[in-house]
């Protein structure tokens, strides 16, 4: 059970990162809520640096994104419906760096990934694969920052994961908020 210090809102609480999938199909359109949330996230100066390169399984682009896997998260995405890689541009129209470019990802992501939820769906993001070898075979240009990548699927049977990883198909719990905020300067 996840145990809340202050009210707020269950969709926060109810979110985590299930690796468990079914291995069915998505159709298009269930993707495309999930990219329309991601859209309207906030963004600085409303440059909205984030892009999402995606691919279904069984699609030739498939093998491209799994092999960027480290060999851990190959063992339960092979069950996904979807992978996407997140990116960032780093630079604006003027080539000055845009310096919450990550944030500004993070916060589409995190839309992504609670309208996944909404949704029913399995919705895991990763940092466990090779972000070089995403830049070259997925081609992505030197002024975008490889972020992260995610799975999404069906929700799928925690006893079809391997036996290692069903222990850990729980929902994690979070350090105390005192212990993540600071009123003032930065204090240890």
């Amino acid at each position: 059970m996840r145990l809340i210090e202050h009210d707020v809102d269950q969709l926060f609480v109810d979110r985590w990162s299930p690796r468990a999938m079914s291995g069915e199909p998505l159709a298009n359109e269930e993707l495309l809520t999930l990219f329309e949330a991601a859209r309207w996230a906030p963004s600085s100066g409303n440059q909205q640096p984030w892009r999402m390169l995606y691919c279904h399984r069984d699609t030739p682009a498939w093998p491209l994104f799994y092999e960027l896997l480290n060999a851990g998260n190959k063992t339960w995405c092979s069950n996904a419906a979807v992978l996407v890689v997140f990116i960032s541009k780093a630079v604006n129209a003027e080539g000055r760096p845009i310096r919450t470019h990550s944030y500004d990802t993070g916060a589409a992501w995190e839309n992504f990934a609670l309208q996944g939820m909404r949704r029913g769906l399995v919705v895991h993001g990763m940092a466990g694969f090779n972000y070089d070898q995403a830049r070259e075979v997925l081609q992505i240009p030197p002024d975008f920052a490889v972020e992260a990548m995610a799975a999404v699927g069906r929700p799928g049977r925690t006893e079809d994961l391997p036996e290692a990883l069903q222990a850990r198909e729980v929902r994690s719990g979070r350090r105390p908020l005192a212990e993540t905020i600071i009123e003032g300067v930065f204090k240890a």
